[in-house]
């Protein structure tokens, strides 16, 4: 990869980093600085650790529920390798992980369906059975592109600190030139896929990074590549696991964490910080305890980092959001056998283009809802009681930013129509009443602390991708990081993996600079001999 000079890093002494939250973003920085020798505390306002990968429990007269109220989806778990294996373990001694398949079953508004395979042979049998040959062959022309665009992307677009533009210019840009990276996803896609229903399974994603499909940068096929290609998987016990199995291997490797503390400042001398101050969460007043620091990782939502640091730096123009999602949860009677036997539905309605136009730019309701139904006892019988299942159910919406829908309201009727949905659909049995339901809305993420009520944080445009998007190295404080969604490289558990890693070589540099040392030697075992920088590269074919 050719860059105009290295990175930036954080100058001065580095010994003793503070880790503000213990989300994944934040664990993942622990694990990086831990291997490469530094001292690490880490603040987090919860009683437990993995930030938005949350989970509630929840007890009926049936018993109890176990729910993800975060992220439902696992891809890329090379990237959770790469943190254990940074303090010489593996994600085998950590975590129980199942692969999906079909990682997904996609249904749509005329009764057909497909299943989602990520073993290539599988899928073009899939393929060519259900919409026809030139179909098939569309989909191992699909395939090879997106394989091909991961390849030119990973190292240096996504798995990078980029200072400006000029961090990109080399063969690896010229290559996504190429391959189509800066033209748009929908319409590449659809001179690949001649079957309307492939297009939509292959272009989905988009949403995840707050963008429709047809306006979408190509590079972000890169999503579409992570699950129908590399994989899906699940933790068996929820995927709150994956914060309880990163914070076990943070303490193990000598990481103090502090929870139940909020931050409420940052004491600085010049540009540099030198302590964090935090107190009880929930507690107020002028009293707080404060841990001395050489250097700081902030990770919470980038409004609450930046108020911490003194101020947003400045941009063109103002961050533009992804939109929200509208999540309810049911504990419903276990459909009978044969039916609803797949982890992941996603329920196409009919309308496609005309749905992001009302979510993303008229902050309005979906009126034909595309929707991803999650039953996680598919997969691990033990988040629900005998008999029971507990069904999720996630809707795209407005984000505050451009809506002014009253959820207070609005919200337990449109949950109501949701289950309408799902019963006329077929996805939930006539006369199936929950025996409860809990529901996140833009509201509840807001009350939350993420911007505009989305927990996608900054949406994906041209502006905000790459060296465009709010740089992890903050102007006028030396030895402040940024980590998470909000900063390089985006959303998503893989990006915020990663950005933990690059919030991490911030500070002790490039991984190559002390591969060999300490801890990190172990990087070799763990992920089976295939190197630090191989465990970022899942096999394709």
């Amino acid at each position: 990869m050719s860059r105009a000079g290295s990175p930036r890093q954080v100058e001065g002494p580095t010994g003793h980093v503070v880790v503000v939250g213990a989300g994944l973003a934040g664990l993942s920085t622990a694990l990086h600085l831990l291997g490469a020798g530094r001292r690490v505390t880490i603040v987090e306002r919860e009683s437990f650790p993995g930030g938005r990968a949350g989970r509630l429990d929840v007890t009926d007269e049936h018993g109890g529920y176990r729910l993800d109220t975060g992220p439902t989806v696992l891809t890329m778990p090379d990237l959770l390798d790469s943190a254990f294996a940074a303090v010489g373990e593996s994600t085998a001694d950590r975590l129980d992980l199942v692969r999906l398949d079909p990682a997904y079953r996609a249904e749509f508004a005329d009764g057909s369906a497909i299943a989602v395979h990520t073993d290539a042979a599988a899928m073009e049998q899939e393929v060519r059975a259900t919409c026809g040959p030139e179909s098939a062959a569309g989909y191992r022309r699909l395939r090879r592109w997106l394989t091909e665009l991961y390849r030119a992307e990973m190292g240096s677009f996504i798995d990078a600190n980029l200072d400006s533009p000029f961090s990109l210019v080399g063969p690896d840009l010229a290559r996504l030139v190429a391959l189509g990276g800066f033209g748009r996803l929908g319409p590449r896609i659809a001179r690949l896929l001649p079957d309307e229903r492939l297009r939509r399974i292959f272009s989905f994603q988009a949403l995840y990074a707050g963008v429709a499909p047809q306006r979408a940068l190509g590079a972000y096929g890169v999503i579409a590549y992570m699950d129908t290609v590399a994989g899906v998987w699940f933790p068996r016990g929820g995927m709150r696991e994956l914060g309880t199995a990163l914070a076990g291997a943070a303490a193990d490797a000598g990481a103090e964490i502090l929870y139940g503390r909020d931050v409420v400042g940052l004491d600085r001398v010049g540009d540099r910080v030198r302590a964090v101050r935090h107190r009880a969460h929930g507690e107020t007043g002028d009293t707080a305890a404060e841990v001395a620091c050489d250097a700081v990782v902030l990770t919470p939502e980038l409004p609450v980092a930046y108020d911490l640091l003194g101020g947003a730096p400045r941009r063109p123009v103002s961050l533009r959001w992804s939109p929200s999602a509208v999540v309810v949860h049911a504990g419903l009677p276990a459909p009978r056998p044969g039916t609803a036997e797949h982890h992941h539905t996603i329920s196409f309605g009919g309308a496609w283009e005309g749905t992001f136009r009302e979510i993303i730019d008229e902050g309005r309701l979906m009126s034909d809802p595309s929707l991803l139904v999650t039953r996680p006892g598919r997969t691990d019988p033990g988040s629900a009681p005998s008999g029971r299942e507990q069904l999720s159910v996630l809707a795209p919406c407005p984000n505050t930013a451009v809506s002014g829908i009253d959820w207070d309201r609005v919200g337990p009727a449109y949950a109501e129509e949701l289950f309408g949905v799902l019963v006329d659909r077929g996805l939930v049995a006539p006369g199936a009443t929950p025996s409860w339901t809990r529901m996140w809305t833009p509201d509840d993420w807001a009350a939350a602390g993420m911007a505009a009520g989305t927990p996608f944080s900054a949406s994906h445009t041209l502006a905000q991708t790459g060296p465009f998007r709010p740089r992890n190295l903050v102007r006028g404080v030396s030895n402040a990081v940024l980590a998470g969604c909000g900063t390089t490289p985006g959303v998503g558990i893989p990006p915020v993996l990663i950005s933990g890693r690059l919030a991490a070589e911030r500070i002790t540099g490039p991984r190559s600079a002390h591969a060999g040392a300490g801890p990190r030697a172990a990087v070799h075992r763990a992920t089976g001999g295939r190197g630090p920088e191989q465990a970022y590269n899942p096999p394709v074919e």
